[in-house]
């Protein structure tokens, strides 16, 4: 280690050689200190960094978590989780020491969080609020998993915000024909909403679809990739989950629907994009829809909840549901879903009756 002063500036200059928990030798240099105070703080900021101290701040233990991550998931996964640390979490956090952050620090950003409110006076969702929550809660447990952190200051102050929204959005079947009885003059949007609707699958699924993806023959739909913007450049990727590889049985008409759409694309080939849109497209035309028919205005993904809410109608199980929907486990389903099955427990009694003598 080594600060010295720059007789001409005034200034405070400070150079540190540290060998990190690799081995790796790590040189630095840093100019402009007003005073050695600073440059001392700055150098045992790095050392800490470099030997994985918990006695660092917690901005820069965040740089190392997400070092760990880039490795670890999705360049888009990535970027979610940058813009809500960046802009949620590290700013009332960064300069506290990583080890001296208290369950009352948790509390109070949880105060901060809640009673936000922006320009129009509107509060952050309660499962907005959790989510956020929830990555805070996965960088301390990195920390204690990995950095020697002796606890998660989260788990003493409580969870904050809530799981799962009061109340779901979806369409019944008859505001869903309502909608497509709207739009059938349009066959690309007719061809879209009718595929999303009767199969379930999420947005960026149904925009990295391809000809060879849809078997005609068998009547079924293949999810094997995903449909994504990172910055500007579009990208296809993996699907969300594993268990989000699938094959989805079709129904007939959407079989239909798929067949006069694809004969009326010009050059078509196997490999091509099916619907060669980006994902505003499908909210404009959305709001489009919703307006001409009068319909209550859902969101794209809540149409993969109408999806599901129509199979639980027509009583299929959570478990075929799952796998329909991608799920990585049926608790997901069921959990998602639960609040749709009460009036499935009277079904059940009724039936038992009928078996008592």
């Amino acid at each position: 280690m080594s600060v010295t002063k720059d007789g001409n500036t005034g200034r405070w200059m400070s150079q540190i050689r540290v060998t990190d928990w690799t081995g790796n030798v790590i040189h630095k240099k840093k100019r402009g200190f007003a005073t050695k105070k600073e440059a001392l703080k700055w150098e045992q900021e790095i050392t800490n960094q470099a030997t994985g101290s918990v006695g660092m701040t917690f901005g820069s233990f965040v740089e190392i978590y997400y070092n760990d991550l880039k490795e670890r998931v999705k360049e888009t996964t990535l970027r979610g989780k940058h813009w809500m640390i960046d802009t949620k979490i590290t700013p009332y956090f960064k300069k506290l020491q990583l080890n001296e952050i208290k369950p009352t620090d948790i509390r109070k950003w949880q105060n901060m969080m809640t009673s936000y409110r922006d320009q129009g006076g509107k509060p952050y969702s309660p499962t907005y609020i959790r989510t956020v929550y929830n990555q805070l809660t996965a960088i301390f447990n990195y920390a204690v998993k990995y950095y020697g952190l002796k606890e998660n200051p989260c788990h003493k102050a409580g969870g904050v915000g809530k799981k799962k929204a009061d109340e779901m959005q979806f369409w019944t079947k008859e505001e869903f024909n309502t909608f497509i009885e709207a739009v059938k003059d349009d066959v690309v949007v007719y061809t879209i909403f009718m595929t999303l609707y009767y199969s379930g699958i999420r947005e960026g699924e149904l925009l990295a679809l391809t000809p060879a993806d849809i078997d005609l023959e068998k009547k079924t739909l293949t999810v094997n990739k995903n449909y994504q913007v990172v910055g500007d450049k579009e990208m296809i990727t993996s699907p969300k989950t594993p268990k989000s590889n699938r094959v989805i049985p079709i129904p007939d008409k959407l079989c239909e629907c798929l067949d006069l759409y694809m004969g009326l694309c010009y050059g078509l080939k196997p490999s091509d994009r099916l619907f060669p849109y980006r994902k505003e497209f499908l909210y404009r035309e959305l709001n489009k829809g919703c307006k001409k028919s009068g319909v209550k205005k859902v969101r794209i993904h809540d149409i993969r909840h109408s999806h599901a809410s129509l199979l639980v109608e027509l009583g299929f199980s959570p478990l075929l549901i799952a796998e329909r929907l991608g799920h990585e486990k049926v608790q997901t389903t069921m959990d998602t879903y639960s609040h749709l099955y009460p009036n499935k427990q009277v079904e059940v009694a009724k039936q038992l009756n009928s078996l008592i003598p």
